[in-house]
């Protein structure tokens, strides 16, 4: 009878004990969220702009000059100088995935043409350029906020509001200009610095082979043509958001 009872009371004791140690768990399963609930996982956005002032930087050596009846103006000396320019823009990305992405610069700018060379001091015109250029980009996600990436792609530049200075310089004087769109090679490197998840710091160089071919008129008589070797640099920087 007493061994009965002996074995009763361990019994109880070890479902006593039993029920202890689960209600014990299923207070901690309760109260430490940070091992039993998953966190979320943020959706992949795919888009992000950025707002950057661009320094367009022509590289114009080697532009040629052809003038009919006039060798010395036709000279490897003679050819065109562009001028630098500052202007905002607009870039659009879209990434394929977190390494591979598409961007499109949107600007527009208007640039100073004269002579250089034998043509040193002759006033040419001016036109204004829209410039969309499209790349492939790979970018870099193993340095933390640091975001570097290369690409390469395609431009397409419309010159447009194209007018000659119609000023002389030792009786000559350009009196008609006209260029012609011109599809060229741009290549680029840069880098998003993320300050956090949306917002960041960019830096961008891209290179631009430009070589469109250019008519002129000189006093209204004589036809000038040749290329204008622009190849510009584009040197960019500002804010970047991705949504």
């Amino acid at each position: 009878m007493k061994a009965r009872t002996v074995l009763a009371t361990v019994s109880t004791l070890a479902l006593a004990t039993s029920l202890a140690s689960n209600s014990v768990r299923g207070a901690d399963l309760g109260s430490d969220p940070v091992y039993y609930k998953a966190s979320p996982i943020e959706p992949f956005n795919p888009w992000m702009i950025r707002l950057r002032v661009l320094g367009v930087l022509p590289d114009a050596g080697g532009s040629s000059v052809n003038v009919p009846g006039a060798p010395s103006l036709s000279s490897p000396s003679a050819g065109l100088s562009i001028s630098d320019q500052a202007i905002p823009e607009l870039d659009i990305t879209y990434f394929f995935t977190k390494n591979l992405a598409t961007e499109l610069i949107l600007g527009v700018t208007s640039h100073h043409i004269s002579g250089n060379g034998a043509l040193t001091g002759l006033d040419i015109g001016k036109a204004w350029l829209l410039p969309p250029t499209l790349t492939l980009q790979y970018h870099f996600t193993d340095f933390g906020p640091l975001k570097p990436y290369i690409g390469g792609g395609i431009n397409y530049t419309v010159f447009f509001n194209q007018s000659a200075a119609n000023t002389s310089l030792a009786s000559l004087a350009v009196t008609d200009l006209h260029i012609r769109n011109q599809f060229g090679a741009a290549i680029q490197f840069g880098f998003d610095y993320m300050l956090d998840r949306h917002w960041g710091l960019n830096f961008d160089v891209k290179k631009l082979w430009l070589r469109p071919e250019y008519f002129a008129t000189v006093n209204n008589a004589v036809a000038v043509s040749g290329h204008a070797n622009i190849d510009p640099w584009l040197v960019s920087g500002g804010v970047a958001y991705k949504f």
